[in-house]
């Protein structure tokens, strides 16, 4: 081995902690680029890669059995522009009961029975479990119903009242069913001739008009009216995009976080490692070794650990983005995805980059000094760096540990601010992982009061008369595809008012308001728009305000952000409102933050719109109950349902499904991404404290021998970083609260929708108090191991130490 091969390996073992500290830093900064660079890439069109990937079907078809043969709608896969096809599944709609007891009533599931989750289209993803083959066992779609494998369902209005055992939960990225069984399982869940699904594939399916015109292929093919519905992807897609949109924001500012923090902290811990060498440096120059020599060797040094690091994080990167992709894949509903291969070489050879140009330039400028100039200047910082600091602070009333403590940074400028930056960006990390959280869950509220009060009532028919009607086409009801054609035929709703009438009477009633909807026209609105009624005092559970107020008035209205992009309205404007020829006016006093329906959608009262005259439109009335202090839910749902079948209607308990997988992909990618921030800071900060330390260990030594105490040694080291936490610290909030007030405004537009200023003013004193100690903590953190190495050291080895 050469000389200068020695020496790099030498200077690699010998110095321990340093290799340590560059090896750990490398590698997490790695894996927090590789993580927040796959998350970015993730990000971009996620619903065409999985439906690419699981060939999903352009157009999922519904045909009335009792009008088409299986062979004559297998016949449609010839049908012009058909490039593939599966099918056909027997399907059916059913209400389900979930648990042991079956008191868990569930909204109506779209079941197909399959024979295996593969196939020329629509390729079912299993999420959890296996695929049900036999009777008795059912697979439900991984986004319904919250019951895990081995959880019972019946189907109380099939023959027999069966119940069936969840063997697995899977994911179709069409949407084409809520729920599938194997082919004799749902031939007998019915006693009669249930519906048939057929999947599609098209060579041209790219536009609204092209799927039009691939239906009505189908169609033509197909025996004469036996098409009942049918749903097309591109509604999936747009409101998968939609999704998409809400994470991209945040993820890139992540992403931006991870990659100038990740070369900023290698910076700092090569650039210190190197310029602590100086010293050596002179010695080997002393030697004989040439500038270039020497400027090869120190880079080498930090070259070898650096690639160690660089390929453990490119190993723990791709792990620890295995959760990460899944929580994503669970949010955009297409499945969890992998890194992208060109990411694990681009990442690893631009941290290799920033090694060796950070180990270039401090060796370059050490291997032009002269041998007995980088001798002399050695370790110690420049002749009176920090003096007029120390006189300073000499003179106030602190303990000496502390005034040498402050005084410290000022001996080391260029490192304290490289360090100080890590801890900055560290502490903005957090700042705004933490708004974006509370910003998010707040959000996430506002959305759920969509449906409010502990129990819902309905003027539609209970699950057991509901099984007398035709069953609706696919994605029809609580179906995950929202089809082509018109609802189904229903039974007649109940008499709202009886509705009403039997809630007020029903013991444990404290208050309620209904809400009625219809379809009207509004000018400027293609297709329309839905109205919302409501009837009685609903100011107890109003939608969250992103501007305005809610309205208390005849003559005024409430609208999501949508239909007033849509419309070009804004709070204060009037809408003109048509059904049939007849018209109602109202002014939009406040904007509510709202995302079904693309927020096209009109709230008011129903006195408002008494001249549209909708009672000859139809419809269901829902009822929001809220429950006197002490009345137990489940009990006043199930008395009250039973009272109200009787007169044609129905009452559930309203139970919360909590955060949406939106806001918990989210939440948990922010905090993984903001521990991996925080703790290359803190590695950044050790190995500052590191190089500090072992120069200053003669000075140290003189100081305990004069008395200093390894109590106050810790405190005057702890003191120097948690300076500089404290004032970068403080520099880092406003940079988090900046990334906050810019991302999440940009997450809430990408989902159509503004922001109510209650979510977004969520720094408030006691928060910024705890993040202002946040890089204080950091700090601390990174310094409690060399500080414990200083006042272990005994006097004598240090005052030994040059």
């Amino acid at each position: 081995m050469s000389a200068l091969g020695r020496i790099v390996r030498s200077g690699v073992a010998r110095k321990r902690v340093q290799t340590l500290v560059l090896t750990l830093t490398t590698m997490l900064a790695v894996t927090a680029s590789v993580m927040a660079a796959g998350l970015v890439v993730a990000s971009r069109a996620p619903f065409d890669h999985a439906f690419a990937r699981q060939h999903g079907a352009h157009l999922t078809a519904r045909f009335d059995g009792s009008r088409a043969t299986p062979d004559q709608l297998a016949a449609t896969a010839h049908a012009p522009g058909v490039t593939a096809a599966a099918g056909p599944f027997p399907v059916l709609t059913l209400r389900p009961f979930f648990g042991d007891n079956v008191d868990s009533e569930g909204p109506p599931l779209t079941v197909a029975g399959r024979p295996a989750p593969n196939g020329p289209v629509d390729d079912v993803d299993l999420v959890d479990g296996r695929w049900a083959t036999a009777k008795g066992e059912i697979v439900i779609d991984a986004d319904g119903p919250p019951f895990g494998v081995g959880h019972k369902v019946t189907f109380r209005q099939s023959p027999g009242r069966p119940t069936l055992t969840i063997v697995g939960r899977a994911r179709s990225i069409g949407r084409s069913a809520d729920a599938w069984v194997a082919p004799v399982q749902l031939t007998a869940l019915t006693s009669h001739a249930p519906e048939y699904q057929m999947l599609y594939r098209f060579q041209h399916a790219g536009t609204n008009a092209e799927m039009t015109a691939d239906r009505a292929a189908v169609t033509a093919a197909a025996p004469r009216g036996s098409l009942t519905g049918a749903g097309s992807y591109l509604t999936i897609r747009h409101a998968a995009q939609r999704e998409t949109g809400t994470f991209v924001p945040f993820v890139v500012a992540y992403g931006v976080l991870a990659l100038v923090m990740s070369v900023l902290t290698i910076g700092v811990v090569v650039n210190a490692a190197v310029a602590a060498a100086t010293h050596r440096i002179g010695v080997l120059k002393s030697l004989g070794f040439t500038p270039s020599q020497v400027v090869t060797g120190y880079v080498g040094k930090a070259l070898i650990p650096a690639a160690i690091g660089t390929g453990l994080g490119v190993v723990f990167g791709n792990l620890l983005a295995i959760p990460a992709m899944r929580q994503e894949g669970n949010a955009y509903q297409t499945g969890s995805r992998t890194v992208a291969p060109w990411i694990d070489v681009v990442v690893p050879a631009l941290a290799l980059a920033a090694v060796a140009v950070t180990a270039l330039i401090p060796a370059l400028r050490a291997g032009r000094l002269r041998a007995a100039e980088a001798i002399a200047i050695g370790r110690a910082p420049r002749p009176g760096r920090g003096r007029t600091v120390r006189r300073l602070l000499g003179r106030l009333p602190l303990a000496r540990p502390l005034s040498l403590g402050l005084a410290a940074p000022f001996a080391r400028p260029a490192r304290s601010l490289a360090m100080g930056l890590a801890l900055m960006l560290g502490t903005a990390a957090v700042a705004f992982g933490t708004g974006l959280a509370l910003s998010l869950n707040g959000i996430q509220n506002g959305l759920d009061r969509e449906e409010s009060g502990a129990v819902i009532a309905r003027t539609l028919p209970g699950p057991d008369d509901l099984s007398q009607a035709p069953p609706p086409g696919p994605g029809q009801g609580s179906g995950p595809q929202a089809p082509d054609a018109g609802p189904p035929h229903m039974p007649k709703p109940a008499d709202p008012a009886a509705i009403s009438r039997t809630i007020a009477a029903q013991q444990g009633t404290r208050r309620y308001f209904s809400t009625s909807q219809a379809r009207v026209d509004v000018a400027g609105v293609t297709g329309g728009a839905q109205l919302v009624t409501y009837t009685g005092d609903a100011s107890w559970a109003t939608y969250q305000m992103v501007s305005g107020r809610w309205f208390h008035g005849t003559g005024e209205a409430v609208a999501p952000s949508g239909l007033l992009k849509a419309t070009g309205t804004r709070v204060g404007d009037t809408l003109t409102l048509t059904n049939n020829g007849r018209t109602a006016r109202v002014r939009i006093v406040g904007e509510i933050l709202m995302l079904r329906n693309d927020g096209i959608d009109v709230l008011t009262d129903a006195s408002s719109v008494a001249a549209l005259d909708l009672g000859s439109v139809g419809g269901m009335t829902e009822f929001s109950i809220d429950l006197k202090p002490g009345t137990d839910a489940a009990g006043y749902a199930r008395t009250l349902n039973q009272s109200l079948r009787a007169i044609g209607g129905s009452a559930e308990q309203h139970l919360q499904q909590g955060g949406g997988a939106t806001v918990i992909a989210m939440d948990t990618l922010a905090g993984m991404l903001t521990v991996l921030l925080v703790t290359v800071a803190g590695l950044g900060v050790l190995n500052t404290v590191v190089l500090d330390t072992r120069e200053r260990v003669h000075d140290l030594g003189v100081l305990k021998a004069l008395g200093m105490a390894p109590r106050q040694v810790i405190g005057m080291i702890i003191t120097t970083t948690g300076l500089v936490g404290l004032l970068f610290g403080a520099a880092g909030i406003p940079i988090g609260m900046a990334l906050h007030s810019i991302v999440v405004p940009l997450m809430g537009s990408a989902a159509g929708s503004g922001v109510p200023a209650e979510d977004m003013n969520v720094y408030h004193l006691p928060l910024l108090t705890v993040l202002l100690f946040g890089g204080v903590l950091i700090a601390v953190a990174g310094t409690l191991l060399p500080a414990g190495w200083a006042a272990r050291t005994r006097t004598s080895t240090a005052l030994r130490t040059e």
